[in-house]
């Protein structure tokens, strides 16, 4: 279903995982034999950890990867065919399953190629009651709590021997048994101090982390590591921005001698290039690099999850398999060469296994208004004003959220061509909607929904009366625009 009125464009920001058909023509017909072109266009040792961690051979790790980026590929446009009924998508293999909860978005699931799930809650749904659960229970005793898309329920985490006294808070807070789980864990999750992924580096002379990714001037990393004004040496830095707990995200400037690179430590004699940071989807394949234990991959399991840690709990972090021990804190998380996180704690080991939690790249880039350095040494320019057009406008939102400009009443023209842009924060996917006044309504009659922060859009209509929509359908931050009228 179009998102065709100011109200109809509202969506869950973890909607963004949604991804629409099977590819397996893109994996097929593909030979075994670690010596295969495919093999070669992968970074060094990426095809190799593949295959420890998931227990692959060489073909199925290519053809993984093949299918996960084309996956990808699509999974932000057809996102925002589905409407509010939307409740989340995950990867089976080269399957791709997509839950609703209608028979319309579940026969567009189905055309668009994909297998359709009915299921009774959407995934804003199941967002506030994953809210409501944390909330009414003791946070002392809860370890994480997260979405299941699969099994379209809550889950709560919790320690040993408090699984009781949290069924009893939720239960008591209106919440069903087959709404929530209330799970037991061997291990609270924990913050990697003392962990680093990618490069180390060192905080006061006492402690030590991972450069996440490169960015404008200097790199971002997890904020447990430093509070704003601490210095960093290899390479020498000062926290400019820093959030923990709450979120887990800082940004550290070095010094001019220091040379920010789009790449990432495999810990095979060899990096990763980063080309860009697109959101991958639940079930896809990702790697996490980490001084103490190396390179190590997993799937993502779910996204937005609160998480407690002794420190504080912290909000909207990508829960995934992948294992990590105490040295890996603040390192990259990759998709293949799109940056997904920083590693921020979690449980278990790289021997035994574990979970373990990413603050989202995009959030910290956003957050300290840097762009993420790519493979190529450049940066994506900031946005800028959208000079071609007449008349400006300019504001700010939060991811979520949208604005009616210039205004709620709009602005009446005659016949002819209209031009809008917009050009949203860096890193995240803002949407530009052209509406116009239709029986006491509005209707959208043009719009530009791709997954970047900048759109454009062109309408040649009749006279009426018109307002543009802005929509910040993953990310937050300000925005500047600008339109033209015949």
């Amino acid at each position: 279903m179009r998102r065709t009125s100011f109200r109809a464009i509202t969506v869950a920001t973890a909607a963004a995982t949604l991804f629409a058909a099977s590819i397996t023509a893109a994996t097929a017909g593909t030979a075994a034999g670690s010596d295969r072109p495919e093999v070669a266009g992968y970074a060094p040792g990426m095809v190799a950890a593949l295959e420890r961690d998931l227990g692959l051979t060489t073909s199925e790790a290519v053809d993984r990867l093949k299918t996960d980026e084309a996956l990808s590929e699509k999974q932000l446009t057809i996102a925002k065919t589905l409407d509010k009924g939307y409740a989340g998508a995950w990867v089976d293999g080269s399957e791709l399953f997509v839950a609703v909860t209608d028979r319309s978005a579940a026969a567009e699931v189905r055309a668009a190629g994909a297998n359709a799930v009915t299921v009774d809650k959407s995934l804003s749904q199941l967002d506030r009651l994953a809210t409501k659960a944390y909330r009414a229970a003791p946070e002392a005793k809860v370890a994480a709590t997260y979405v299941d898309v699969e099994s379209n329920s809550v889950v709560m985490e919790v320690a040993k021997g408090a699984k009781a006294a949290v069924t009893a808070a939720v239960k008591q807070a209106g919440l069903s048994a087959g709404t929530v789980s209330v799970v037991e864990v061997a291990e609270l999750p924990r913050t990697l101090i003392n962990v680093i992924g990618g490069n180390a580096y060192y905080i006061g002379g006492t402690s030590r982390c991972s450069v996440g990714f490169s960015a404008t001037g200097g790199f971002v990393t997890a904020g447990h590591c430093g509070s704003r004004g601490a210095s960093t040496s290899q390479p020498s830095g000062t926290f400019q921005v820093s959030s923990f707990p709450g979120n887990d995200y800082a940004y550290v400037s070095v010094g001019s001698d220091d040379n920010p690179v789009g790449a990432v430590n495999n810990y095979n004699g060899g990096t990763v290039d980063v080309a860009g940071s697109s959101q991958a989807a639940v079930g896809a394949t990702v790697c996490r690099s980490g001084s103490t234990t190396g390179w190590h991959c997993g799937t993502i399991q779910a996204f937005n999850a609160t998480v407690n840690y002794a420190e504080g709990s912290v909000r909207g972090l990508i829960r995934t398999n992948v294992c990590a021990e105490r040295g890996d804190s603040g390192g990259s998380l990759l998709a293949g060469t799109q940056a997904q996180g920083l590693t921020s704690g979690g449980s278990g080991n790289c021997s035994s296994g574990g979970t373990t939690y990413f603050q989202p790249v995009n959030e910290a880039l956003s957050a300290a208004n840097v762009s993420l350095v790519t493979d190529g040494g450049g940066t994506t320019p900031p946005p800028t004003a959208c000079a071609d057009e007449r008349t400006a406008f300019s504001g700010s939102l939060g991811s979520g959220g949208q604005a009616a400009e210039p205004g709620l009443s709009g602005f009446t023209v005659l016949s002819g061509t209209i031009t809008g842009c917009l050009d949203g924060p860096n890193g995240t996917d803002f949407d530009l909607y052209l509406q116009k006044a239709s029986g006491g309504s509005w209707t959208t009659v043009a719009q530009g929904i791709t997954a970047a922060a900048d759109e454009s859009v062109r309408y040649t209509g009749t006279t009426g009366t018109y307002r543009w929509v802005v929509d910040a359908y993953s990310g937050s931050g300000s925005y500047t625009g600008g339109y033209t009228t015949p």
